[in-house]
Parts: structure tokens; sequence; C-alpha cells
């Protein structure tokens, strides 16, 4: 593929103050170690590391009113807000390395503002076994990493839904979830009622993966931008055994090699998350070094031989 990609800059949010354990704080080292400049590098891109957000430690207490570690969890994310439009501002691609999936909340904030700021249209790719649409009532551990998407669209507690200032900060049709295999009941309800996108692996297994991304990236064109929010437990736990939630019946390796080429392909792709990688229950790095192999192909690397 000749396709020249914006230049990068990869920003380190090393918290799991979302998650229900501990680890994935360490993910954005685990991917550096990886080699994720280095692999974007030898393709041609223009990458540069600008280091860690900061933000409080993970005081590990329980929920109170529903929610585990709210202040952390707004902190945190206003940081990870703040570093993804200074990127965007400068005409760079921002991949956010976490962390937990609550971070979402932080880069997609910043993203759907600079697609308003800009006449852009969103459309956001969360590829994950979740569809992360809880709300405090809806789960009882009150861990927020399972409730970004609801924030995002309104709904959640206001120093999340209005962490830019703009609530909400997306509308549900903005969204296409893939791979999504673990849904709480309640969490269904809410799916439904706001007309989410889902593509299920119910879906996938009937349809195929093909058909699946062309319905998921359909009306996407020169005037989109394009948000993937990848949670590495989007893929089958036997080849990405590396994060906190694992759910068997997921991707495997061909179909999440297709997803990212055909994302690759439409070339409208302008910020990625890649979240929830916990190293402590990794083997040898194998899952990160998986997220750095898929994510070469979103820029572009390809089994095709033709052209």
């Amino acid at each position: 593929m000749s396709h020249v990609f914006p230049p990068v800059s990869l920003i380190g949010v090393p918290t799991d103050v979302g998650a229900g354990h501990r680890g994935a704080r360490m993910g954005p080292e685990a991917l550096r170690i990886a080699g994720l400049q280095e692999a974007l590098a030898a393709r041609g891109v223009d990458v540069v590391d600008v280091g860690n957000v900061d933000g409080p430690r993970n005081p590990w207490v329980g929920p109170v009113d529903g929610y585990r570690h709210l202040d952390e969890v707004v902190a945190w994310n206003r940081g990870l807000m703040q570093a993804t439009a200074l990127e965007l501002e400068k005409g760079r691609l921002p991949i956010m390395l976490g962390g937990d999936h609550c971070l979402a909340m932080g880069s997609i904030t910043a993203i759907a503002r600079h697609c308003r700021n800009t006449g852009k249209k969103l459309r956001i790719l969360w590829l994950d076994a979740h569809s992360d649409f809880n709300t405090s009532n809806v789960t009882p551990s009150g861990n927020i990493h399972g409730m970004p998407v609801a924030c995002l669209c309104g709904i959640g507690p206001q120093a999340l839904t209005h962490l830019g200032g703009d609530a909400p900060a997306i509308s549900a049709d903005m969204v296409r979830q893939i791979g999504i295999r673990s849904v709480d009941p309640e969490e269904k309800r809410l799916i439904r009622e706001n007309k989410v996108e889902v593509y299920d692996m119910r879906y996938i297994d009937e349809v195929g993966m093909k058909r699946t991304m062309e319905a998921a990236l359909a009306g996407v064109d020169d005037d989109t931008h394009l948000h993937v929010s990848f949670d590495v437990d989007f893929l089958d736990p036997s080849i990405a055994p590396g994060v906190g939630t694992t759910v068997m019946g997921g991707p495997n390796y061909r179909e999440a090699q297709l997803v990212m080429e055909m994302i690759a392909d439409t070339r409208r792709m302008g910020s990625l998350d890649i979240v929830e990688l916990n190293p402590v229950l990794d083997r040898r790095n194998r899952t990160a070094k998986l997220a750095v192999d898929l994510v070469e192909s979103l820029f572009g690397k390809s089994t095709l031989m033709r052209d």
C-alpha cells in the first residue's frame, strides 16, 4: 500500500484506575518494549513518543456512590484529553498507550471536539469483547472501565459526561462495536434504547469478518475522522492472554489482521487507543508483541499479494 500516513505521537497513560485488576498501568511500557515506535518507523511513519501523562495513584478502594476511583479517573482522563488535543492541533495522529479502557473518555472527548472544530464526521470503531455501556446502577463493581461508551454518550456522572464541557461528547450513531461477546442484561437494554450499532461474535460467525467490516465502515469517506479504540480483550485469549477480562470466543489472528487491513484500506484512521494490555497476566510479552503486529497492519503492512 503506497499511502503516506500523518505523523504519529505515542501518548503513554500508565494507570489501571478504572479496572478491576492491577497491571494495566504497565501496558504502555510493555508496548514500548515490544517495539511499537520502531515498528512504525520501519514503515516510514514519522513517530515520536511524547512520554506519559501523569496522574494520581490508584487508591484501590471500593465504590463510592456506585463509582470506583471517580476523582482519579477524571484526573487521568482530563490529562489525556489535553495531551490528545495538543497532538491533534499539531496535525499529528495520537496513539494512546493504555492503561485501562476508561481512558477512552479522555481521548475521544478531545477527538470529538477536534472533529466539531474541523467539520469532520466522527466514526468510532470499538474493538472489544465488552460493550462498555454500563452505569453504576448496572454494575455492582463500580469499575469505570465498563462505562466509557455510556459516559461519552451522556449517561453517567457529570464529572465524566461533561469532561470536555460538552455533553454528550458523542452520539451513539457514531459508534460501531465489533467482537462483542460479554454484555450484562441491563446493559443490553441500554444499548438497544440508545441504538448502538453492535456486531457481536454471533453476527461475525454468521456473515464473516469481511462483511462485518464492510458494514461497520459503510459511509466512511474523505470527510470522516476514523477513531479506533482497540481493547486487547477483543482478541481471543488463546492468542492474547495478557488482559484482565478475558472472554473466550473472540477473533482469531487472521480475522484480527483482516479487521486492521480493512481499516487501513480506508486511509481515514486519525487516532487510535490501545488499552487493557496487562503484562502481569501475559506470557513473555506475547500479547504486546501481537498488538504491535496488528498496529503495523493499521499502518499498511499487508499480506496481500495483489495490487
